[in-house]
């Protein structure tokens, strides 16, 4: 993406060297023909919104269709004065389209703040359309501004050949503080409402109205008062291209004096060569073969953070996959874990405080470990000000240098082999920062464990891929009296099994691959506040189950069937929200969803 389309189908196919061309043409599938447009979805919990909403504010209304290699678009923007002092705000990100087409990646900015990464579906030619709706109130020092510039970027072709043209508005909602029975959530797919007295809330397919009192662990909880964009230039898009490990981007920032808080957003997206970097074999394998493909350098990639040259974070991203990843098939019209909404990573720089706040300006650099062609990656720098003096002193404590432990094993026979890494990381930042709020000391513990296994068989056209990270990250505050303020611990795991199977098609100049996916995003997080006496915690499971096959020829898919089940719930103090997703052939077979929990963490 956006030039690299099924790039694992074609890892399966590399060994038979059938890998001249990139974008393989995928036909109509012959066993699923709609003739109304199809809703498209990604499956989350539904947010809590107002219905309706005090301003909509229609922000941009553009088709993309050549717009390769072209700037993104940009437009002034100036939300209408009675959206002024609204406390919640959410993006609206509509798009339809028609015809053929590839993934694309996709972003909207305001003034350079990255506020949604997000991907396309792969349309037919009865159309498709989706709808994704993001809080953004976290960006409410941007989005409440006026005469500010909104850019999207969204890179498409249209020729002879692929004539999908995606249509998009973008828009703005903004609400008041949420009420006690006025709150709802709504999801892409609507239903039946009815009232749990239970419970005390509206209830249906992606419906829900959470009680009075309702809180959650929210880094944003209460917005940066100052957001600075870290990304590059907007001819290209704001987004830094990185091409290999050593291609490291800086952006220089001045802090204010009086920042008491702060905390780097991180977006990413990977492409090219390294879209399905968890799959890569290592060069030697490449190098030994005599394979030609850029696909390699292994399996392990990390996002770092820095701070005039020196580690202050990092992590390993989920593995998105995007709509035409690994078979096209299954995400339609369920699309993969963050294919719509692509998470962002969170990383506290307020230990560092004490190196940023002398007035000059400092370097901000991101980079990715082990990678290869290519990451798209950029940052939103958010600042908490103190407005009761100029300036706040602050300080570092403690710098625990974060060594990387990493371990591979490869041993392969020609074609056929087995390649394992295992990494561990571990960092501890401490610093204190002396404001109006109290002279407080914050603790900021990242760790990761990660686990990857690829196996080739059958002269390497069969492959097995096993993955599992864990990352775990504590912020614990003190006082000067060393008495514990708050401490919120986020846990998260995120297995990833491939399993990829190649037969004689039915005729000779045709093969059959048949796939499997599990893919999963589980995360714990709690909170605990001062002496320990109230808090909150919450669990979330996401899983999608995905089977199939496709016959090829000359990249092309003759036919197919394809499944895909995904299970989702959500649970905290307040309540569960759970909904089961089955989709077939190109068809939604069953979608419910309800406040009984029925899987645990």
């Amino acid at each position: 993406m956006p030039y690299f389309h099924f790039s694992l189908l074609f890892f399966s196919l590399l060994f038979t060297h059938l890998y001249s061309h990139p974008n393989p043409t995928f036909e109509p599938h012959l066993h699923h023909t709609p003739t109304t447009p199809t809703p498209f979805f990604e499956l989350t919990r539904p947010l809590p919104i107002h219905a309706p909403p005090q301003c909509t504010h229609l922000a941009l209304s553009h088709n993309f269709s050549n717009t390769i290699n072209k700037p993104p678009i940009s437009i002034p923007y100036s939300p209408p004065s009675n959206c002024a002092n609204r406390s919640l705000v959410y993006l609206e990100f509509n798009v339809s389209s028609k015809g053929d087409q590839y993934d694309r990646i996709a972003a909207v900015w305001l003034d350079g703040i990255e506020i949604l990464r997000t991907s396309t579906a792969e349309p037919n030619e009865d159309g498709i359309y989706w709808s994704v709706r993001k809080d953004v109130s976290r960006y409410l020092s941007v989005v409440s501004i006026s005469n500010a510039t909104l850019t999207v970027m969204l890179e498409n072709i249209v020729n002879d050949v692929y004539t999908g043209v995606y249509y998009v508005n973008v828009s703005f909602l903004f609400y008041d503080n949420l009420d006690v029975g006025r709150v709802s959530v709504v999801d892409n797919v609507g239903g039946n409402v009815r009232i749990n007295r239970k419970l005390g809330v509206l209830e249906g397919k992606g419906i829900v109205e959470y009680g009075k009192g309702k809180r959650s662990y929210n880094v944003y909880e209460k917005p940066a008062d100052l957001i600075i964009p870290v990304s590059g230039d907007e001819e290209k898009g704001f987004w830094f291209r990185i091409e290999s490990e050593s291609d490291v981007h800086y952006k220089e920032v001045v802090v204010p004096l009086n920042c008491y808080r702060a905390v780097v957003e991180v977006y990413v997206s990977f492409h090219g060569d390294d879209e399905f970097w968890y799959s890569n074999p290592p060069d030697e394998y490449i190098r030994k073969n005599g394979l030609v493909t850029g696909r390699g350098h292994g399996s392990y990639r990390e996002v770092f953070v820095s701070i005039d040259g020196s580690f202050v974070g990092s992590f390993v991203p989920f593995p998105v996959i995007f709509t035409g990843g690994i078979n096209p098939l299954f995400w339609e019209p369920i699309v993969g874990i963050g294919a719509f909404d692509l998470p962002s990573y969170d990383i506290d720089l307020t230990p560092f405080l004490g190196m940023l706040l002398d007035g000059k300006p400092h370097r901000i650099g991101l980079g990715v470990g082990d990678s290869i062609s290519y990451w798209l990656v950029d940052a939103n720098l958010h600042l908490w000000i103190d407005h009761g003096v100029d300036e706040v002193q602050a300080k570092v404590l403690d710098y625990m240098y974060p060594t990387l432990k990493i371990e591979r094993k490869s041993e392969f026979n020609l074609l056929d082999g087995k390649f394992k890494v295992e990494v561990k990381r571990k960092s501890k930042f401490v610093g204190w920062v002396n404001s109006t709020l109290g002279n407080l000391t914050t603790h900021v513990s990242q760790e990761f464990k990660f686990k990857n296994s690829i196996k080739f068989t059958n002269n390497g056209s069969d492959k097995v891929v096993e993955q599992k990270v864990k990352a775990t990250t504590e912020v614990e505050i003190n006082s000067d009296q060393d008495v514990l303020i708050s401490q919120a611990t986020v846990k998260r795991e995120y297995p990833l099994d491939i399993k990829i199977t190649n037969i004689t098609g039915s005729t000779n100049d045709t093969y059959i691959m048949v796939t499997s996916v599990i893919h999963e995003l589980n995360e714990k997080s709690g909170l605990k506040e001062k002496n320990l006496n109230g808090g909150f915690s919450s669990y979330l499971q996401n899983k999608q189950n995905s089977s199939g096959w496709m016959e090829v020829k000359d990249h092309s898919v003759l036919s197919g069937e394809a499944a895909t089940d995904q299970f989702y719930t959500y649970k905290d103090e307040f309540g569960c929200y759970s909904r089961i997703s089955k989709a077939a052939d190109g068809r939604l077979v069953s979608d419910n969803s309800s406040f009984s929990c029925t899987s645990s963490y």
